[in-house]
């Protein structure tokens, strides 16, 4: 079997891993694996994507995706589709959707069926990705900007976490090796860290008849509670600064050896009985 021709322009995939890649490399499909093995070593042509409909319409709707993620969060994308090459690993390189000038993060634009999504399965499912173009570009947090086909947008923020992005690099160092050498890569068989999902969404829950009920008691009972707070601040005002007690009305002043001030209810009949 003849070795891979390297003498290729940087922007053939066949000459470095992309982010993409890793998510084959991370994954637990070895058929995608394989296949990818033989492309990165120009035995198969790279698979013929125009067909798939899921993937041409995250291509269609990514200047979508950027223009709504910069207007609701007044944030500007730069460097879109700009090619970045890790400074030492050269085999290892991002093709950016985007850079958010403000934060310095990563901007990923992506596409989903919305029939089961969850913002963690979306997180799951791109991790290896986006802790690759995180290392790739030394970044610290990327943006997940994701149009879903039930008309909704969501943001979500993912941290670098530096345990699961050493094990990203070892396994794409051993594949790197396997097209180099000819060797069959196996799986790698590392689960995706479990997301720090940062609380970006507002969320109408109205339909909610718990939320609905919760509501009703605390605007009713809010009133009352702000009344027991200027309460209990003017109560502390009155309790002499050498009192370690102070009783009346079915009210017991407490203070600690900190000179904190609490209160407790007390039976009435025993609060207003003769000393």
């Amino acid at each position: 079997m003849s070795p891979p021709n390297y003498a290729i322009s940087p922007s053939d995939r066949r000459a470095f891993i992309g982010g993409s890649d890793a998510r084959i490399i991370m994954g637990d499909d070895e058929i995608a694996l394989l296949r990818l093995w033989r492309e990165k070593r120009g035995e198969v042509e790279p698979e013929d994507l125009s067909t798939n409909l899921i993937v041409q319409l995250g291509t269609v709707t990514e200047h979508l995706n950027r223009h709504w993620y910069e207007r609701n969060t007044s944030h500007v994308v730069t460097e879109v589709q700009r090619q970045v090459f890790h400074p030492v690993k050269r085999w290892m390189a991002a093709t950016l959707d985007g850079m958010v000038e403000e934060t310095g993060a990563v901007f990923e634009a992506k596409f989903m069926l919305p029939w089961s999504f969850s913002e963690e399965g979306a997180a799951e499912k791109h991790m290896a990705q986006l802790q690759h173009n995180m290392w790739v570009t030394a970044s610290r947090t990327a943006v997940l900007s994701i149009i879903t086909g039930g008309g909704k947008w969501i943001e979500m923020v993912i941290h670098a976490d530096p345990l699961y992005q050493h094990l990203l690099i070892t396994a794409e160092k051993k594949f790197w090796r396997c097209v180099q050498n000819g060797e069959t890569p196996r799986l790698f068989g590392v689960e995706p860290p479990r997301p720090r999902l940062e609380a970006v969404r507002v969320v109408d829950m109205s339909a909610s008849n718990s939320w609905a009920e919760f509501a009703a008691v605390y605007r009713r009972t809010r009133p009352a509670f702000q009344e027991h707070e200027v309460a209990k601040a003017d109560l502390k005002k009155l309790v002499p600064e050498d009192a370690k007690e102070a009783v009346g009305h079915g009210i017991r002043a407490k203070r600690s050896k900190s000179g904190a001030v609490s209160f407790e209810l007390m039976d009435m009949e025993v609060a207003d009985a003769p000393l």
